[in-house]
C-alpha cells in the first residue's frame, strides 16, 4: 500500500486523484503482481508526493494489465496539487465487504510443490488449518481458484 508513482520521461510523478476508484486500484496491484483486496485511497492518503505529477482522469475498467492502458489524460497534462495524490492498498488482509467464505487469504503449507499441500487460512491474524469435516473437491476447487 502506498502513494501511487510511475516513472515516465526519466522521472518519477504521482496520479491525480481525478476519477480514481478501486478500479484504478485493482489494476495498479495487478501491475505491482499483487493481490488482495484493491482499494482506492485519495487526498494524498499516503502523503504528497514532490515531483511531478505526471497523469490525471484516469480511468481503468478494472481489466488492464496496467495503466498504460487505461483512459487517461496526456502526461503531464493535469490541474491537480499534491494533495490530490492518488493512493493504493493491495492488502490481501482485507475483504470486509466479501461473504464470509471469500474472507481471509488462503496458502498450502506443508506440501511436495507450491501447489499442494495443508489447507490454512490466515483470520483475526492468526494461520490455521481446515478441519476435513464435509471436504470435497467443491472446497478444493474455491482454494485453488483463490490462490
Amino acid at each position: 500500500e502506498g502513494r501511487v508513482e510511475v516513472y515516465h520521461d526519466g522521472k518519477w510523478g504521482t496520479i491525480c486523484d481525478d476519477q480514481w476508484d478501486d478500479r484504478d486500484a485493482e489494476v495498479v496491484c495487478r501491475q505491482l503482481g499483487l493481490s488482495g483486496n484493491p482499494k482506492a485511497l485519495s487526498w494524498a492518503h499516503y502523503g504528497q508526493g514532490s515531483g511531478p505529477i505526471l497523469l490525471d482522469e484516469v480511468e481503468c475498467s478494472g481489466n488492464e494489465l496496467s495503466l498504460d492502458q487505461c483512459k487517461k489524460s496526456d502526461w503531464g497534462q493535469q490541474n491537480c496539487d499534491h494533495i490530490e495524490d492518488a493512493g493504493v492498498s493491495c492488502d490481501p488482509f482485507t475483504g470486509t465487504n466479501l461473504p464470509l467464505c471469500a474472507k481471509g487469504t488462503v496458502r498450502l503449507a506443508g506440501g511436495r510443490s507450491p501447489s499442494e499441500g495443508r489447507v490454512e487460512v490466515y483470520y483475526n491474524g492468526d494461520w490455521g488449518t481446515v478441519c476435513d469435516d464435509g471436504w470435497t473437491d467443491l472446497g478444493a476447487q474455491v482454494v485453488c481458484r483463490q490462490l
